[in-house]
């Protein structure tokens, strides 16, 4: 089996641990959307997303299987790596984003995914990615605890230098600029990842891909039977708008799909489906949505956290 192939059938066994034990907690099933990109044009390959709109626990819920190639590197790919300009691609990844729809289960986000450019006379490289970040509504101390403390022990092996190292890159990635604000309590992130070598680097990866079902399911079932109103579904749509701003405007992986052609759909399934913006809002002091801005939109190390 080549390297390659090894990666593509790690991430279609992951798509399809997720989606299963997804359909298991919400009791609806998703639809497979399978597309396939014809050769000969901008970009050629094949994909698998998966959705469920409108479920019993979630409002949506993506989870996405790509693998295409393609001529020329878009630019959000070789920012950091200028001499990759113009080279040859390969990438698959899988992308997810669950929307809750009680205002008391965070969103999550996770990404996992290889990158192989091929630079003219010379040797392919490639690269790792991915991690994963969580976005309360309403925080809970236990929770941001344990979805950091399962990415500490998934990168444990790796080097004690691994997650706070990646938690910090996470940090400043998932950060709205304009805001001045953390999109929520971050988790993980790494990219163009390499320095292990591809089987050690390969490991890496799928140790932060095992890690989150354990991370996030403990968390959505403590949650997901509190009884909630109209004003936590209404702060719930408002913190949604942060979700999609960041997307649009600063992530790397929306940026890399629609420069390089891919499939807009499949790209934009993160959306959540109900959103709303307001003029200059900020929460009443001493509400439970105020805390969320005083106590948890902010870097904490958070795995090092203990009640009282």
């Amino acid at each position: 089996m080549s390297s390659t192939q090894a990666v593509r059938e790690y991430l279609l066994g992951l798509q399809a641990r997720i989606v299963a034990e997804l359909e298991a907690e919400d009791g609806q099933a998703f639809i497979v959307d399978a597309w396939q990109r014809e050769p000969g044009g901008k970009l050629e390959g094949e994909g698998r997303s998966q959705l469920l709109e409108e479920g019993n626990v979630f409002e949506r819920a993506g989870c996405s299987f790509s693998h295409v190639k393609g001529k020329v590197l878009p630019p959000s790919a070789t920012q950091h790596r200028p001499e990759l300009a113009g080279a040859p691609f390969e990438a698959m990844g899988v992308s997810l984003v669950f929307h809750p729809r009680n205002p008391y289960v965070p969103t999550l986000h996770m990404n996992v995914r290889m990158l192989a450019a091929t630079p003219a006379n010379a040797e392919p490289v490639v690269w790792f990615g991915g991690g994963m970040d969580l976005t309360p509504y309403y925080g809970f101390e236990e929770d941001a605890a344990h979805f950091h403390r399962v990415n500490r022990d998934a990168l444990a092996p790796f080097g004690a230098d691994k997650y706070p190292r990646f938690k910090q890159w996470c940090d400043e990635y998932f950060f709205l600029k304009h805001r001045n604000e953390p999109r929520g309590v971050g988790g993980v992130f790494f990219d163009d990842f390499a320095e292990f070598g591809f089987e050690r680097s390969f490991e890496m990866m799928r140790a932060v891909g095992d890690a989150l079902l354990p991370a996030y399911l403990p968390i959505l079932q403590r949650r997901v039977s509190l009884p909630f109103g109209e004003r936590e579904r209404d702060f719930q749509a408002y913190r949604r708008g942060r979700y999609v701003e960041f997307n649009l405007v600063f992530d790397r992986g929306t940026l890399f799909g629609l420069q390089s052609g891919g499939r807009t759909e499949s790209i934009l399934m993160s959306m959540p489906p109900i959103v709303k913006w307001r003029y200059d809002w900020k929460p009443e002091p001493g509400t439970p949505e105020a805390r969320l801005y005083t106590d948890f939109l902010r870097p904490r190390d958070w795995a090092e956290w203990a009640p009282g």
